[in-house]
Formats: C-alpha cells, structure tokens, sequence
C-alpha cells in the first residue's frame, strides 16, 4: 500500500528527539505560554525571514487575527481565490467583511492576476493571496497592484511552509503571514496549532494582543480579545521538526520530479507547472483529468492511496450560496471535478513513487486499449 499520508512513520524517524521534547515540557509544566513557545516564535520567524512571531490555536484562528489587526473598514472586500479551503474565506465574513470571489490560474492553481485587477473596487481594501498546494503566487505584480491601489496582502501559507518566491520565504513579502499547522502539513503538529507572522512591530503587537483576550500582561486587557494561544507541547514538537523540514522538502520535490519526468506525455493527464520563479514545496501533487473518479479507483483497488483537494469551489458551496455568484457563473469549478492529489512526501520512496507512475500508465493504457 502506497499511503497518501504517514505521520507515524514520520514519528519514528525523530522519536528520541520528539520526545524529550514533550518530556520536557511536562517537567516543566510548561503548557501556556513559556520557554518552549518563545524558542519555537523565534525559530519560525528566523525560518520565514520576519521580525516577529505569534503563535495561535490553528490557522484559521491565525488568518482572523490577523486580518481584524489590520484595522480594516468594516464591510470592506477582500479579494479571495476561488480554489482554496474554506477557511480562507471564513476568516473574511467572520471578521465583518465581504468576499470577492477570484478565479484561480489553471496551471500552477495561484490566484489569477488579471481576475484580481477585474474585482477591484472603490470598496476594495485587501487581497488574500493563497499559496495554494504548496505554490507560491506570483507577487510582484500582485504586491505592484496594492501599492496602486492602496491593499493589504495578506498570505495564506497553511500549505506553503518553506516556499520561496524569487528567493524570499512566503509569508515575509505581503503585509502578514498565516501559517496552519494542522498535523497533515509539511510543518504539523500533533494537534491544531497556527502561526502570524510580519515585520510590521504595531501589527504583530495587535495580533499577539488579539490572540491573548487583549491583552500583554495579565490583567491588563485594554481591548477584547480571545483565546488563541499555541501551546507548550505543540511548539516544542514544531521546534524539532522545523529542524527536519528542508530535509523533508527535498524529499518531497524529488518524489514531485520523479511524476513530472515519468508522467510527461501521458494522455489524458495535465500536469502541475513549476514556475522558474518559484520553490514549490508540493504540500500536494495535483494533477487533472478528466477520468479522475475512475483513475482515484483503480489506484485504490491497486493499493495507492490518492486525494480529492477540492471537489468543490468556494462559491459553488452552500455556505456562500447567498451571494448569488453560482449563478453568474461557476467561478473555479470548470475544473474542479478533474484534480487528483497523488501521494507526496517524505514518506515516499522512489519504488512508491514508480508504483504510483506505474498504476496510472496502466490505467490510461486499459482506457486507451478499449477504443
């Protein structure tokens, strides 16, 4: 069996490290807050190329705070690509403003420029853009288009831990950063945790004030907040794999070479871009066809695990049916029905990777014999 995921293989490679780790927390009683959270602060924001760092509960936690320190009109837009997880837009409406749905590009899945210069309005106040799969988006001209029209960026990097743009880490270049480290990531904990990050010192104090009832010292809340605090043992964890992680992504992008060169030229298969600009961490191998349903079967009835990432758009969700844009037309699901995430990381060997390739020859190669 070819998993798609393995978390306890991941365990066992680090063991020794892993748990003095937590064993340290617990003789320390070092659960909120402490020693272990300001270490793992200071790691990431070394890691990502910021001045600061907050830890939060989970990444969705971490795109509202963000976004409600920004001081943002209430009732403004905020542009949103189409293809993401719904957290990407929740955290919008969940702090008093309005999404914009925006189509994705149809090759790397980034947010599509051209589409974000068409949503802009006189109401316009931020663009989010999604490193989507593990892709960073394309955003200099993103970042040129702000500064014209005077927009935040926020970046959601819940898939993009360690990507690079043009040589910079995501989450330095826009306003703020996001990070999720839900346990499935490239960076995961083993529980829900999430991360802000920022060179904006004003910014980073709001957030961190957000996230702990508004307050810095313990009883003196000046606004309110909530109750959003990584905690002890899930930031001692994420220390010591933030020390495996580049190991860990060069494992991913030679698994992600391996499909590109062996998958190339196979009919009835569109594969994923890499942009010369980009260090793509491949949080996902997503590839389209339109044979996707039965191809993600008979990869399981051959013993290869796959995924469906998403099967439905953002807009296209019952959730946002009252904006009425499923009926001006199906923004970013003329393809969604067709994406295939194939296993990927640091799990997989180069014999999964050949079964992988192997299976999906022999499937286009029955599909194509029955013509």
């Amino acid at each position: 069996m070819v998993k798609f995921l393995d978390l306890k293989s991941q365990y066992q490679s680090i063991k020794p490290e892993i748990d003095k780790a937590i064993q340290s927390v617990i003789e320390n009683s070092a659960f909120i807050g402490g020693e272990h959270v300001a270490q793992f602060e200071g790691s990431f924001s070394n890691y990502v190329g910021t001045d600061y760092c907050i830890g939060v509960g989970n990444g969705t936690d971490a795109l509202e705070i963000a976004i409600e320190a920004l001081n943002l009109p209430k009732g403004s837009e905020i542009i949103v690509p189409a293809n993401s997880f719904i957290a990407s837009a929740e955290s919008v409406t969940r702090t008093g403003h309005k999404i914009v749905f925006c189509d994705p590009n149809l090759d790397n899945y980034t947010i599509n420029i051209e589409e974000v210069v068409s949503k802009i309005t006189s109401q316009t106040t931020a663009i989010m853009v999604v490193h989507l799969y593990g892709h960073p988006c394309d955003m200099d001209p993103l970042c040129d288009i702000a500064k014209q029209h005077n927009l935040k960026i926020i970046e959601d990097c819940a898939q993009a831990h360690g990507a690079e743009y043009k040589g910079k880490k995501v989450g330095c270049i826009g306003d703020v950063g996001c990070f999720s480290f839900y346990p499935g990531k490239n960076l995961g904990a083993y529980g829900d945790g999430g991360a802000i990050v920022s060179n904006n010192e004003a910014l980073a104090i709001k957030c961190r004030m957000i996230a702990n009832h508004g307050r810095i010292d313990k009883y003196t809340h000046e606004f309110e907040g909530r109750n959003s605090r990584l905690d002890g043992l899930q930031a001692a964890i994420l220390d010591v794999k933030l020390r495996h992680l580049d190991e860990w992504t060069t494992k991913r992008i030679k698994v992600a070479d391996y499909y590109l060169k062996n998958l190339k030229g196979i009919g009835g298969i569109i594969l994923p871009k890499k942009e010369w600009w980009a260090k793509q961490v491949y949080h996902l191998f997503v590839i389209r066809t339109k044979n996707r349903d039965e191809l993600k079967q008979y990869l399981k009835e051959n013993g290869v695990s796959s995924g469906v990432h998403y099967p439905t758009s953002l807009p296209n969700l019952v959730a946002y049916k009252y904006m009425k844009q499923r009926e001006q037309r199906p923004l970013g699901d003329e393809n969604n029905h067709q994406l295939l995430s194939l296993p990927i990381g640091e799990h997989i060997s180069a014999n999964d990777s050949e079964i992988v390739v192997n299976r999906i020859v022999e499937f286009f190669s029955e599909k194509n014999s029955l013509f």
